[in-house]
């Protein structure tokens, strides 16, 4: 299975708006199968975004997962991306220059887009 950006930002969003105390168990977002979900959840926790991940097979099928919090890096992640606007100039920015859509140049180029922006806002430009 690829991963997929998208994919990304949807499952960190809908764990932030959903965890609470507890693991979540197969969690659910619109548009995506449990197998892609549960994927990128695995993925995001290799990386350190989750706190933790876990899944339960059975005749070599994926049965149930869960997923804790974000961790701090899950957060500071969020929330350069979480904004739609800043996502797709973003992504924009990403396609326009050739950059691979990875999650360090992501941060990097929403990192900056930020900046203009509270550079703009201060200045008043």
């Amino acid at each position: 299975m690829k991963r997929d950006m998208e994919v990304i930002r949807k499952v960190l969003i809908a764990i932030e708006e959903q965890y609470v105390d507890v693991a979540i168990y197969n969690l659910e977002i619109d548009g995506l199968d449990m197998q892609t979900t549960a994927y990128h959840c695995k993925i995001l926790h290799d990386g350190g975004y989750i706190s933790d991940f876990g899944a339960q097979c059975a005749d070599d099928e994926l049965y149930s997962f869960g997923v804790s919090s974000l961790t701090w890096q899950g957060h500071e992640f969020l929330d350069a991306i979480r904004d739609e606007t800043i996502w797709k100039k973003t992504k924009s920015t990403i396609a326009k220059k050739g950059l691979p859509l990875v999650i360090d140049v992501v941060k990097d180029v929403a990192s900056a887009i930020i900046g203009e922006m509270t550079k703009a806002a201060i200045t008043g430009a």
